[in-house]
């Protein structure tokens, strides 16, 4: 009996999901595991897998955003007959909710052809050095983030020049296309101002940001010595194997800050609809900045990583965040975050809180700075570490203590084995 393929729902708050491409075709075997098309959410874009063995014997939704529990194809024997259009959940029929793409061009038609009217150039006239791009088995080769923001802008991907290997699409390609030709110079006093939409994911950031500062918060501010931490650092470099992820601090502090959340549980919890979750296991989130915003991938299980195996762990999650490769599960369960700005000569900030997280690390730079030391004026490496907390999880008897930990393990690393 045939399957019907529904488009799944894969965290929390999930309402929808927009299919990129499919990496198979009506008729193709597959097998149940094995990846079946793109998905991207309002965090990542990935790859969905089959829930099914057989033949995929109808794509339902080709392309566009889709409600989760939509049916999206249909798995099922060789031969196996399957109605024109399979039930969905919402009870629609044709293409008005499943199938946006369609319709989408059908509106790209109609306003080209409105432009037309009105004498002004379509976008794909616009659009100058258009060569065919290069194709996989009839379908135009791009990466998923230009695929989305061509979709975000209305753009035929068909009508952009790809040049990454093999002529594939770039997100680069598909801006450059969008942005035309160089307009010619014009007064000072014409030039238009640009307005940017918002991608899915800064639609994300806002919300969440947003819902942070409803959130009655505290911060405290405290310096610590980092000579010692400096050293092991240097130490564990010098101990690093070639084709190793050479440890940062950040890497370091990591490790300390899971130790130092072992000790002092209250941090290390979740605050949702009057309840407090206190979590024995330490998930830590890493605030990633990337081209299309702030993301923040989670390193699980902190306490019982070495330094080495954390600052390999942070590597693959930062180098897949840039690469817009994380998955879903790459994002979710964090119970604390840290988020570090010292490698851009930042001193000292405040970072917003990542609800239901009760609390967030911000770290500045380390600097050479005048210390009074036993009364002796010494010039030290001070690096400033600002948390800010949820009065209603935590008080600031409780945060102070968690902070004092941090500071008194990064400046005696041996502490905290």
């Amino acid at each position: 009996m045939a399957t019907e393929i529904k488009l799944p729902r894969l965290g929390q708050g999930m309402e929808s999901g927009t299919v990129v491409r499919w990496l198979k075709q009506e008729g193709d075997r597959v097998e149940k595991g094995e990846p079946l098309y793109e998905l991207d959410t309002e965090k990542v874009t990935q790859e969905v897998e089959a829930d099914a063995s057989g033949v995929l014997l109808k794509i339902a939704v080709q392309e566009g955003e889709v409600p989760v529990g939509q049916t999206i194809a249909v798995i099922g024997e060789e031969g196996e007959e399957v109605s024109a259009q399979p039930e969905s959940t919402n009870g629609d029929s044709g293409q008005e909710e499943g199938s946006r793409a369609p319709a989408r061009d059908e509106e790209r038609e109609r306003g080209r052809q409105a432009s037309a009217e009105d004498g002004e150039p379509t976008m794909s006239e616009q659009i100058t050095e258009v060569r065919e791009p290069s194709r996989a088995d009839g379908r135009i080769k791009a990466s998923p983030l230009a695929r989305r923001i061509a979709r975000e802008k209305g753009l035929d991907l068909s009508q952009v020049r790809g040049t990454g290997p093999e002529g594939r699409i770039v997100a680069e390609d598909v801006e450059r296309a969008v942005a035309g030709p160089a307009p010619a110079a014009v007064p000072a006093a014409q030039v238009e101002p640009e307005v940017e939409e918002l991608t899915s994911i800064r639609k994300t950031i806002a919300r969440r940001l947003t819902k942070a500062w409803e959130a009655p918060v505290f911060q405290l501010v405290v310096s610590a010595d980092m000579t010692r931490a400096q050293e092991l650092r240097e130490r564990l470099v010098e101990q690093t194997r070639e084709g190793e992820t050479k440890p940062t601090i950040s890497d370091l502090l990591t490790k300390l800050c899971a130790a130092a959340l072992l000790r002092h549980q209250k941090v290390n919890s979740h605050y949702v609809d009057e309840t407090v979750t206190h979590f024995s296991t330490v998930n830590v989130g890493i605030a990633v900045a990337t081209d299309r915003g702030l993301i923040v991938p989670v390193i699980r299980g902190a306490e019982r990583l070495s330094i080495a195996e954390i600052a390999a762990a942070r590597s693959d999650l930062v180098a897949r965040a840039r690469d817009a490769k994380l998955q879903q599960a790459d994002l979710e369960d964090g119970t604390f975050t840290i988020s570090n700005l010292g490698m851009y000569g930042i001193d000292q900030f405040i970072a917003v809180l990542n609800p239901p997280q009760v609390a967030i690390l911000a770290v500045g730079a380390i600097e050479e700075k005048p210390v009074v030391a036993d009364g002796d004026l010494e010039i030290l490496p001070q690096m400033t570490l600002t948390l800010t907390c949820d009065h209603r999880a935590l008080d600031g008897s409780v945060a102070a203590e968690f902070l004092g930990t941090v500071r008194a393990l990064l400046e005696e690393p041996g502490l905290a084995l």
